[in-house]
Formats: structure tokens, sequence, C-alpha cells
């Protein structure tokens, strides 16, 4: 299985929706939180063409983007193949 990992922050209503969709589809994932680390979070966004919002998603690694993102690739059946 894919590893998923999900940047989030609090009172994140996106960020609410792409673990919801995860749980739903049966996706294991581990969830970072931003809120009390500017850091990591600035050092994501300019390591990924300095992408702002949240939630940041990766699959093995690889950064897909944020929840509408991950709900499109959901959608077509590509989210972990």
């Amino acid at each position: 299985m894919a590893e998923v990992k999900v940047y989030t922050g609090a009172n994140c209503g996106y960020c609410s929706a792409a673990k919801k969709l995860l749980q739903t589809a049966g996706i294991p994932f581990q969830e970072i939180g931003l809120d009390d680390q500017p850091d990591l979070r600035q050092k994501l966004s300019e390591e990924n063409g300095h992408y702002r919002t949240i939630p940041m998603i990766f699959v093995d690694g690889k950064f897909i983007g944020g929840f509408t993102d991950l709900q499109t690739l959901h959608k077509q059946g590509k989210l972990l193949g």
C-alpha cells in the first residue's frame, strides 16, 4: 500500500475533507499538523512550487497537491496507481 502523508492545520475544512475522503476510501494515512511547525510549512512550500495552502498531500513521497487534487485523482481511480 502506498504511504500517504497529509500535512494539515487546525480549523481547516479542506484538511477535514481530505482526511474524510481517505478514511471513507479505506486508505491509511499519516497526519502531520503544521500549526506549530511554521519552518516545516515554509520548507514544504518552497520544495513544491511555493504551494501555500493546506492540506499538502503526498503519496509515496510525491506531492500531489491539496484536497481538490486528491478528490480528482480519487474520482479518476488514479489515487494510488
